[in-house]
Order: C-alpha cells, then structure tokens, then sequence
C-alpha cells in the first residue's frame, strides 16, 4: 500500500464533494456525456449509501484470477478452513466474510450482498483486526460469467482491494488493463500480493518477479507499491499481510479513501470533457459546471496544498 495522501480539511468533506459533483451532475446537463453523468450519479448514491453504514468496519476484499491461491490465504488469515479449496475451477463462485468483533456488520454485509458470513473473535493477537471484514471473492477472470459479476459488484463497493496474482499470472492485462489501471486514484488502499512463491525455483527468482510486478504497477499509474510475497499452502509471508490489513483497519478510514478516490476519478474524467481551463465568466452555467466538478476533484484542494509548500 502506497503511502497515505490527505483526503482535504473538515471544509472539504466527503459528503461536501459528493454534493458538488452532483451539483455538476445537474448543472452539467446536456454538456456531459450521458454515460458519464450516470456514472457519476451512482457515484454519489453510493457514497451516501456507504457513508450511512460507515460505523467502525473495513471492508477487505481479496481479489485475482484463477488459480492464484486467494482462498487458500484467506484461510490462513482467518486462522482456518472457512473457502472450499479443490483442484477443481472455478471452487469460489460466491463471496464469502469473516468478522472479527462484536459491532453488528448486518446492514453493511446486507448492503454488500454477501451471505455466507463467518464471525471471529478479536481478542487476544487478533485484537488489531477488530472491526475487519475480510472478503473472499470469486475470480474475476472465471470461465463462469455469473462469478465475474459477483467479483466486480463486491469490489465496487469494497472498502480495500488485497490483489493477489502468482508467477505465472502477474502480468495478465485482466488484472492490469481492467483494474489497476482504472484505480489510480485509489492508492491508499490497495495492496498486492505475489502468492505461490514457493513454486519459483530459481535463486533469486522470486525478488526479480516482485520487481517486475511492482514496475507493471507503477506503469499501470496505480502507485508506488510494497509487493507482499506469500505462499498461502505453506504459510510464508502471511503474517506480514496480516500486520499490513490490521494497520489499514485501525486507521479508521480506508472506506472515507475509497469513497473520495471515487469521487476523484469521477470528477476527473467528466472535467475532461468540458476543458482543462477556466472559461469566459459570462457563461454562467458552464463555468459553475466547472467549478463544481474541480472541487469535486480535490483541484482546489491540492492547489492549496502547494501554495502553503511554496
């Protein structure tokens, strides 16, 4: 996970910008591309959904493609069996969560859509996982197209995204063209796990396929990453994403993130399409449109930033 960027002063809220990009929504009109502004309005209903549901929970989701061993860590970071492991493809077609804490999770597992639920202790040295809700997704490149849809609908409403791919699928442009790159304003809670490494023979091997990976990455425009190397069958390296998931879930804050990344890719991209400077005041309606989306953005916001800097 790249390190954390400020998210904007009490002023700049997260509920603030999701009213001024529906403020450039409305104002918009017939200037934005349709498919845009719808976007952008399920953009906004699901900040507002989210945020009433905020509470204490984090939601992680561990998503990749087939194969690649995500339930087998799941088990390994719940502490047991919970996925259904086999060699047969596709095993997980539908999202599955564990709970650690006593805070009731029903309206965000209901808003989620998952029902197969699993609740955990925090005490003890599970203690820093309170609050977590741990999610095994299907894969996103199953064979199964009713698999994929579960993957991307849970994704979209996730909190945190743990992608976990292995040596032989770390470069497939699903993974990379479908998702990281689409995600670059969502740097503060992603993660990426290269699993299986024990199946990499040659010395060396595994620190040059995690350099190669966290160079995709960085090309994708998604960030500056840590790549977690783990093999779930044996348990190497699962601590370490476990001590990362627990520092993610106490900050408090991965779903506030989430949800202004959203609303920055959101604003960002219909900002494109009515021009990157500012127009003649006397066009009113345009220029409150531009105005709005730039706040919605965080343009004000990071501008601000770099004058206090100057």
């Amino acid at each position: 996970m790249s390190p954390r960027r400020s998210t904007g002063s009490r002023s700049e809220s997260l509920t603030w910008r999701a009213d001024q990009l529906q403020e450039a929504i409305e104002t918009g009109g017939a200037e934005l591309i349709s498919d845009a502004a719808i976007a952008g309005q399920r953009v906004v209903a699901k900040v507002r959904e989210r945020w009433a549901l905020k509470g204490g929970r984090t939601v992680v989701s561990l998503a990749g493609a087939t194969g690649s061993g995500k339930s087998t860590l799941f088990n390994q970071l719940v502490g047991h069996t919970v996925a259904d492991i086999s060699a047969r493809r596709p095993t997980t077609s539908r999202a599955t969560a564990a709970i650690w804490g006593d805070e009731d999770a029903t309206d965000l597992l209901n808003w989620l859509g998952v029902n197969q639920r699993h609740h955990l202790s925090a005490d003890g040295d599970q203690s820093d996982l309170d609050g977590l809700v741990l999610i095994d997704l299907p894969d996103f490149d199953s064979r199964e197209l009713a698999n994929r849809v579960e993957a991307d609908r849970v994704l979209e409403r996730s909190d945190v995204f743990v992608w976990v791919t292995d040596p032989q699928k770390y470069a497939d442009a699903r993974l990379h063209e479908d998702y990281l790159s689409a995600l670059k304003e969502h740097e503060t809670v992603m993660m990426v796990v290269l699993n299986q490494i024990d199946r990499v023979s040659e010395e060396g091997g595994v620190e040059g396929i995690k350099d190669d990976l966290k160079a995709l990455v960085a090309a994708d425009g998604a960030g500056d990453f840590t790549i977690y190397g783990t093999s779930a069958r044996m348990g190497l390296g699962v601590s370490d994403v476990r001590q990362a998931i627990g520092s993610v879930v106490a900050e408090r804050n991965a779903a506030e993130n989430r949800l202004v990344g959203d609303l920055r890719t959101s604003a960002t991209s219909m900002l494109s399409m009515v021009g990157e400077t500012e127009i003649a005041s006397s066009d009113v309606v345009s220029d409150d449109l531009l105005t709005a989306l730039k706040q919605a953005a965080g343009v004000p916001v990071v501008l601000d930033a770099v004058q206090r800097n100057t």
